[in-house]
């Protein structure tokens, strides 16, 4: 699977353990940065590049998800959120990391580098990449009128 990473300065050393890891499982790793360590950066860039090249990949067929790490997380899955056709979930626990992809068919996973260990931050996710949706009814139906509303605005109960 191709999997697109991006962080700030917070998660690069996270980030580098990730793509050397999942490439260690035959993933390929899309690194959107930073590549230079600045205690300055901004995430929403590189988070949402890394938003953009999931959902691009996705419309292209190819299979895709994406990692977006920070400080806590929260930051960096708001930016992947507005990137249209972006589901980005904060992961913490194996349950979050499953239920992201199994209810949401989250597309990309957003974590806390200053949370968790490197090993923690692994299983999640490894158990993120490994779920997959369930296709009931109505975690369809909860995802296509989110769907609705980020195309048109019109909000559907």
């Amino acid at each position: 699977m191709r999997i697109h990473i991006a962080t700030d300065h917070a998660g690069m050393e996270l980030s580098a353990f990730l793509v050397k890891e999942l490439s260690l499982l035959g993933h390929e790793m899309v690194d959107h940065g930073p590549t230079v360590y600045d205690a300055l950066d901004d995430y929403p860039g590189f988070c949402i590049a890394c938003a953009q090249g999931v959902v691009g990949d996705q419309l292209k067929g190819i299979e895709a998800l994406g990692i977006v790490l920070g400080g806590s997380g929260n930051g960096e899955q708001i930016a992947a959120n507005k990137v249209a056709g972006v589901r980005a979930a904060l992961i913490w626990n194996p349950e979050t990391a499953a239920l992201a992809r199994d209810h949401n068919d989250a597309n990309v996973c957003a974590l806390g580098a200053r949370q968790h260990s490197q090993a923690e931050v692994l299983e999640l996710v490894k158990i993120f990449i490994a779920a997959g949706f369930s296709d009931e009814e109505r975690h369809v139906r909860r995802i296509d009128k989110i769907s609705l509303f980020e195309q048109t605005g019109l909000v559907s109960y």
